[in-house]
């Protein structure tokens, strides 16, 4: 464990990377608190599936618009836009630092409810602020995107990298909350670090991202679809990695890390969707039948995190290989969907 214990809140603990970190958390040593919604982006049966794996049991019926789960890992399911809940958080508990992961996500998703990510990235994103704000001693972690760097034409991505052509919304969400933290960082001295995440993947991922909505196209004989023809360059960073490198952020005392800092968080490893595919493929066993169409509204080309100041800083970089990340995604979604 990184440093002294620490009882850390985090939101969307029922999300992919929050799942993953909440876990690695706990069996660090550190006391955990959940706070997510579960709303319907996707399937929320995988959800509740991984808040089952955290000893975390939902009842059957959930009518308050805060309801509360006592145990190991106390967890309050709730939109993290209603004050009332970050009050009785504040009742309830000291909390040493809060890891905002809770947000809507999805790049394509962003064009047909564009309201969805003003309130869950920007709105929800204050009551964090405000949280912390009106706490003493509370830090904030908060989750970035790779999408703020829109159309920078320079490779690798710097955090010194102006960053003011996002080409989505989300990615104007994203870069928002940069802005925003500055602003309390600025205004009233709140503690605070910003992560730059490139292109997460791994078990119990999120069905809409592309590995998985391929494996599933995949092993139930459906074709693919390959935008920008496969030319895509995107460095794909293992959700483990991700979640060490936040430990150990956790663990950090110095106030000058908490000056409002931003770092990616990648594997400085950019990898061409083709030839992800066909590790997938391989991993599979199976050959992709694909449907090659022009790139989308929203996307961009490649993605390549410079992480110097992550290995500088902390003392480690995401280094997990492609196929051995991608196998690791399959084993799991192998057994968790009873599928050869």
């Amino acid at each position: 464990m990184s440093g002294q214990a620490k009882t850390v809140l985090v939101t969307g603990i029922a999300g992919f990377i929050g799942f993953h970190l909440a876990r690695l958390l706990k069996a660090a040593g550190h006391s955990v608190i959940g706070l997510d919604d579960l709303n319907h982006y996707y399937d929320p049966t995988l959800k509740v599936a991984r808040l089952a794996q955290l000893q975390i049991h939902l009842p059957d019926t959930e009518e308050s618009e805060i309801f509360f789960v006592p145990g190991e890992i106390p967890f309050y399911r709730a939109d993290i836009c209603n004050r009332n809940v970050w009050e009785r958080i504040a009742l309830d508990h000291k909390i040493d630092i809060v890891v905002h992961l809770a947000a809507q996500a999805g790049v394509r998703y962003s064009l047909e409810n564009p309201d969805v990510y003003v309130h869950s990235n920007v709105d929800g994103f204050l009551q964090v602020l405000e949280y912390v704000r009106h706490q003493t001693g509370v830090r904030l972690l908060y989750a970035s995107s790779s999408s703020v760097y829109g159309k920078n034409a320079k490779i690798p991505f710097s955090t010194s990298d102006r960053v003011d052509e996002p080409v989505s919304l989300y990615a104007a969400t994203k870069r928002a909350n940069e802005l925003m933290a500055f602003t309390y960082h600025n205004l009233y001295g709140i503690p605070v670090t910003g992560l730059r995440f490139f292109t997460v993947y791994g078990p119990w991922g999120r069905p809409d991202m592309a590995y998985f909505d391929f494996t599933n196209r995949i092993l139930s004989g459906q074709p693919i679809r390959v935008f920008n023809n496969g030319n895509m360059y995107r460095d794909f960073t293992y959700v483990e990695d991700i979640c060490k490198a936040i430990e150990r952020m956790i663990g950090r005392e110095d106030a000058a890390f908490w000056q409002n800092r931003l770092f990616n968080i990648g594997n400085n490893a950019p990898v061409r969707l083709l030839d992800m595919i066909e590790v997938l493929e391989k991993t599979l066993g199976r050959e992709a039948a694909k449907e090659f169409l022009p790139i989308q509204p929203g996307d961009v080309e490649r993605t390549w995190a410079d992480v110097s100041d992550l290995e500088s800083e902390i003392g480690y970089r995401p280094a997990t290989a492609i196929q051995d990340g991608l196998k690791a995604f399959v084993d799991w979604y192998r057994g968790y969907y009873h599928v050869s």
